[in-house]
């Protein structure tokens, strides 16, 4: 069994080979080459533009692939969504199309948009946000640097953002959001139904959504005396639920608990000061619920 597997090439790439990495995978990617090696033999990786794979997925030409949410909307993709994956090129937060204007126009909400000429890359979500709200415009395919389109060019863009810094820069504020996205693990309807190839997907797809859970957090162990623990106790978070264990000396126990790298800062001293030693903290791939 090989699992055809599309991963998604340009601004997603380099944060999806370090999730599958952190997952478990090692990927490696070659020169010029779309065909990645990776440390599974039953996976054939191929690197695909992420608005271009729901179509290879429906299509069966890849068995699964990592893709928006969004371009799964826009390509009206008939797939297989294995799993949600929240995480970006730049943290783990979801990413936005919003309608976005100059700083001058007069354009204050999608009704202002009536006749008007539209720059997207997604040009089937606008045209659908456009119909649900009774307004007819002209929407063109803006094959990139959307945010130069106005005011010369297009009275209006359609553009992804996460941060919103880019449309800043160019001039642009934001009027309305359209959807928000995050990728997802899609898979080809008759993969899915495929025994071995399911198993192999919920595999990957259980090992990623640890990574991602694992992200920005950290385990903490140390050593605390049994008369200790109580006060060592009161200045855990209190959603932590520690794990204790009995050392060979009575006296003493073992402390691991789970938690963000922040919360480990602030309370590593704290351990201390309350008599806690042989104070740990490593980083963590995957937690698994």
């Amino acid at each position: 069994m090989i699992l055809k597997l599309g991963l998604p090439k340009g601004s997603l790439q380099d944060a999806t080979i370090e999730l599958f990495r952190r997952a478990g995978y090692k990927i490696t990617v070659s020169g010029r080459s779309y065909y990645p090696s990776i440390d599974d033999e039953t996976i054939a990786c191929t690197l695909i533009r992420a608005q271009e794979m729901a179509r290879y997925v429906e299509q069966g030409v890849l068995d699964a692939g990592l893709t928006g949410h969004d371009w799964v909307l826009e390509n009206e993709a008939q797939v297989h969504e294995v799993a949600d994956l929240v995480y970006s090129k730049t943290g783990s937060g979801k990413a936005r199309w919003v309608l976005a204007v100059p700083n001058g126009s007069p354009i204050k909400g999608v009704k202002d948009l009536q006749g008007k000429r539209i720059a997207t890359e997604a040009v089937n979500l606008t045209r659908r946000y456009l119909a649900r709200h009774g307004v007819e415009a002209h929407v063109e395919f803006s094959w990139g640097a959307t945010e130069v389109k106005p005011p010369d060019l297009a009275d209006a863009i359609v553009e992804i953002t996460e941060t919103g810094a880019s449309l800043r820069e160019n001039n642009l504020r934001i009027v309305e959001t359209i959807l928000e996205t995050n990728t997802k693990l899609i898979a080809n309807r008759a993969a899915w139904a495929d025994p071995a190839k399911r198993r192999k997907l919920e595999q990957i797809a259980m090992l990623l959504e640890g990574a991602i859970v694992a992200e920005g957090q950290v385990g903490l162990m140390a050593n605390v005396m049994r008369d200790h623990l109580p006060q060592v106790l009161e200045v855990l978070p209190a959603m932590q639920k520690p794990t204790i264990s009995a050392l060979t000396d009575e006296g003493w126990v073992d402390l691991m608990v789970i938690l963000s790298e922040k919360q480990a800062r602030d309370l590593i001293p704290e351990l201390k000061r309350r008599g806690a030693t042989g104070i740990v903290e490593f980083p963590l791939n995957k937690v698994i619920s």
